[in-house]
């Protein structure tokens, strides 16, 4: 898991090696193969979530998709999830935008079968089980790994379809102050301030931002919802002259969002939180240690629904890593304790986890294989054993086979087991956990400056936890372990940096379908296309993205239909002076009406335009 992980820094070394090169000799030649060199990089990044330790995307022996801090900047996204949607595997459905709930399906799973992780720190609901995806300021990241495919043997529970990390900024250099001004439609405001640096062995990063919106109509005929965020970040770190590191993180955001509360008007205060203090200590040349203690917070509070929900979870992690020649093994235990504080009784309010696991790492060339395994211990809902196998073959220069077989599970949350009967709904203790196994075939290539991903997968899911009417009268509803679902997909994605252009494309087809009914699972498309082209020409870039979805059904029994939609976004950014630029973008070009949750409209076209001085 690694928090706030410098293993990424490997990734920028590589880049930065072949500039220095070309500055020795001075020809235009060797400047020209530093730039291929840098956007090979960039097309075969290093990962450091699939792993635990850094790989190159081919390496990694994964399926994955990596947006780094050049994509942020151009896209300049008003919610995370825009930059995530239909990105390969990867669905989102939301009750409206800005600050509305928000969902994130990753391979067809569950929405509670995505962790979120913040340099390595898992934000959620242990209440509702999710994270608040719509509460997250993209401006306080600068890198984001999608890792497809079940990691539960490394980062235990809920972790089916996947995992996506969000990487906030490590400072380097001389201080460097950043300041970013910027509105639009929906009488949206921006601002955000940094300051970033490094110096005799401690690096910072700190920042602050700030969005307000008046919102729009999100529900017909109940008026403009409105939504604001601030957040602040913190980040430091010290290596000291033996190559012991300590570091710190703090990430706070908090704010209102408003929303309709089925023809009423409805508001929810919010706070989400991550913080942690880590050590790593290199035992010997082969053997570092990391010890990592943290807190994650979700709290909100809905006046209309005389309702709080606070929760958080502490964590202890020790992880070891061994270097064995070519090969590199991996072990460590974790602890975390789940509390929750509410308007609701629950009839427990907190439970403990305790884990160990390891993985194996090892290079045969052109062979190389992964193996994992690990342990949980929950008192809430008993032991799980999660475990992966995945072999890979360089069979040339260019093309690199894998094959995988993973296990995983997803925990029943606070609100599956233990929410009081209401006269709706009762938890039921005696819930299992969900559990799931994963096949998966991928190809990856890469010829000079493109490459192509390709991969086909079948997970099938045992004990899902659904609603059900346990006694056939309609009237409290509980949980249940009683459906089955088989998910089958392929995704293809594919890029190149070529003559000043970056292109990116995705194509996903998912077949998410309940066993027991033989239905669709709910609120997911089955196919979508993503393309996201941009260009630089001198001070000035351009670019847009295509994003295409079909239909998806809002309700178990697929009978209420929401339809597939398409959209185009365009954006041009200008430096118009040393250290000065900025940028437009137009969303939603077409003004198309769609929405992704039945009865819920997504923003129409709207314009942003900001003003950025820093790097």
């Amino acid at each position: 898991m690694t928090p706030f992980p410098r293993r990424q820094g490997l990734a920028a070394l590589c880049i930065g090696v072949a500039p220095f090169a070309s500055a020795a000799s001075g020809t235009a030649s060797s400047e020209a193969a530093s730039d291929t060199a840098a956007s090979q990089q960039a097309l075969n990044p290093m990962v450091v979530t699939a792993a635990l330790a850094p790989r190159t995307a081919d390496q990694s022996l994964a399926s994955v998709t990596v947006i780094d801090e050049a994509d942020l900047r151009r896209q300049d996204p008003k919610d995370i999830t825009d930059i995530l949607r239909a990105q390969p595997g990867v669905d989102v459905s939301s009750s409206g935008g800005f600050g509305k709930n928000t969902s994130v399906y990753l391979r067809g799973t569950g929405s509670k079968s995505t962790p979120l992780l913040i340099d390595g720190i898992r934000l959620r609901s242990a209440t509702a089980g999710n994270p608040s995806w719509q509460f997250l300021d993209p401006r306080m990241f600068e890198r984001v790994e999608i890792v497809r495919g079940p990691r539960g043997s490394l980062y235990g529970a809920d972790a089916v379809g996947g995992v996506i990390q969000l990487f906030t900024p490590e400072g380097e250099g001389e201080p460097t102050p950043s300041i970013s001004l910027g509105g639009g439609s929906f009488d949206t405001r921006r601002a955000s301030a940094s300051l970033s640096g490094a110096e005799s062995g401690t690096r910072y990063y700190v920042a602050a931002s700030r969005l307000e919106s008046d919102g729009y109509e999100i529900v017909d005929g109940e008026g403009d919802k409105g939504y604001d965020n601030t957040t602040g970040l913190v980040r430091l770190s010290h290596t000291f002259a033996g190559g012991a590191e300590l570091g710190v993180l703090g990430l706070r955001a908090r704010g209102n969002t408003e929303f309709d509360a089925y023809g009423s008007p409805g508001d929810t205060d919010y706070v989400q939180q991550v913080a942690g203090i880590y050590a790593e200590l290199p035992i010997t040349e082969a053997w570092s240690s990391r010890l990592t203690l943290s807190e994650a917070r979700d709290e909100q509070e809905t006046p209309v629904y005389s309702s709080v929900f606070d929760t958080q979870t502490r964590t202890a992690r020790w992880e070891n890593t061994l270097a064995l020649g070519g090969h590199e093994l991996i072990a460590g235990a974790e602890y975390s304790r789940d509390e929750v504080d509410s308007s609701t009784a629950f009839d427990e309010d907190s439970r403990d986890n305790t884990a160990v696991f390891t993985q194996a790492l090892m290079d045969f060339s052109p062979l190389s294989v992964q193996a994992s395994l690990r342990h949980d211990d929950n008192e809430a809902y008993g032991e799980e054993t999660t475990g992966s196998l995945a072999l890979g073959v360089a069979l040339d220069e260019i093309h690199t086979l894998r094959a995988s077989y993973g296990t995983a599970f997803r925990a029943p949350t606070f609100n599956d087991l233990y929410y009081p009967d209401d006269g709706f709904y009762e938890g039921n203790p005696n819930l299992d956990a969900e559990t799931s196994e994963t096949y998966e075939l991928g190809i990856r290539g890469q010829v000079g400056l493109g490459f192509w991903d390709l991969a086909v997968y079948q997970s099938n899911i045992d004990d899902m936890i659904t609603t059900v009417d346990t006694d056939g009268d309609g009237s409290v509803d509980t949980s249940d372990n009683v459906d089955r679902a088989r998910i089958r997909g392929v995704e293809l994605a594919t890029g190149a940096d070529v003559n000043d252009w970056t292109l990116r494309a995705a194509l996903t087809y998912t077949d998410p379908e309940n066993r027991e009914t033989g239905k669709r699972l709910a609120r997911r498309a089955s196919r979508s296309l993503r393309f996201d082209a941009d260009r630089a020409l001198g001070d000035w870039t351009l670019g847009g993205s295509v994003i295409a979805q079909n239909h998806r059904y809002d309700d178990a029994g697929n009978e209420e239909r929401v339809g597939g939609f398409a959209t185009l976004a365009l954006r041009a950014g200008w430096n118009f002076a040393p250290r000065w630029s900025t940028r437009l973008t137009l969303e939603n070009m077409l003004d198309k009406e769609y929405q992704t949750v039945d009865g819920y409209n997504s923003p129409g076209r709207a314009a942003f335009l900001s003003v950025r001085f820093g790097e």
